[in-house]
């Protein structure tokens, strides 16, 4: 009898383990709200998601040891220059720990979009983030619409039928 108590207290702890996580996960999905974030900026302020609701928002994760980052950013700093007028954000999300070598590859690639630093790894946790570079666009509500894990000459074609499409609507 006793063995059954702990299998059954066993049963119950990944029952309710499995409780905590699910929600979690089910905020990254598609069609799924967005999860806040606030990150502090290379231009030295915080930036919160919320603030650009309304917006049509693409969020790319990357690291500087990420050769496929580096080949993709200047592919979305065109399109940041391109739609970012008609109501399109672009936060490029660096998970480094140490912030100035993002902020040097990001200068040297002549970026110009909002570079966006998660040291601690929280806002790529909550994204569960599994892939570099990672791209997530959300729609003018703060949804969940794309995810696109890594990177491959072309995928900025992608990304601009979308980003059209989301501005449309």
């Amino acid at each position: 009898m006793h063995r059954v108590s702990r299998l059954a207290m066993r049963s119950l702890a990944a029952f309710l383990l499995l409780s905590w996580t699910v929600p979690q996960a089910a905020e990254v999905a598609f069609g799924g709200q967005a999860p806040e974030f606030t990150l502090k900026s290379l231009k030295d302020k915080n930036l919160a998601l919320r603030e650009f609701r309304g917006q049509v928002v693409m969020i790319n994760f990357w690291a500087t040891w990420c050769g496929p980052c580096r080949q993709e950013m200047p592919a979305l700093n065109v399109l940041y220059e391109k739609y970012r007028r008609d109501g399109f954000v672009l936060f490029g999300i660096n998970i480094d720990a140490d912030s100035g070598n993002a902020a040097q590859m990001a200068s040297k690639l002549k970026v110009t979009y909002p570079i966006l630093f998660d040291t601690e790894k929280k806002t790529s946790v909550l994204y569960q983030v599994s892939a570099m570079p990672t791209t997530v666009l959300i729609d003018r509500s703060g949804k969940i619409r794309y995810v696109q894990k890594g990177y491959l000459t072309g995928y900025e074609d992608k990304y601009q039928t979308q980003i059209r499409k989301l501005l449309e609507e």
